[in-house]
């Protein structure tokens, strides 16, 4: 069973950065694609950006496009998510998620946006961005 934390949320200012953790344990992280989601109260599961599972490929929701970067670290099993310039409606639970797609050659690039594609969740961290 995967088991995916989350660290780094916090209140910021308006322009500020964070950086976000995901560790992950339980499953071979090397065969592992993760994303990061966001949820605000009241507002559907929104997609932010994924890392394949080599690190190669990364994809970013139109959210946080430009202004965010995903890496990963799989000696040390953990994904990070840096966000700069960081808006008011930036607030929300940001959540990670992991998905199994293998060791073939053909998945080392894989991303994936689509949050029903992933089968592993943890349980967030909340980041709240002040004007």
């Amino acid at each position: 069973q995967v088991q995916l934390v989350e660290s780094g949320g916090g209140m910021v200012k308006a322009g500020g950065s964070l950086t976000l953790s995901c560790t992950h344990s339980g499953r071979t992280f090397s065969s592992d694609v993760v994303g990061w989601f966001r949820q605000a109260p009241g507002k559907e599961r929104e997609f932010v950006a994924s890392v394949s599972r080599s690190g190669s490929s990364t994809y970013f929701g139109e959210s946080m496009k430009g202004r965010s970067t995903i890496s990963r670290d799989n000696a040390g099993n953990t994904v990070y998510l840096q966000m700069n310039g960081l808006k008011p409606e930036d607030t929300a639970v940001y959540i990670c998620a992991a998905r199994d797609v293998g060791t073939e050659v053909g998945s080392l690039g894989t991303t994936i946006s689509a949050a029903s594609l992933y089968d592993s969740w943890g349980q967030g961290t909340q980041v709240t961005v002040s004007s």
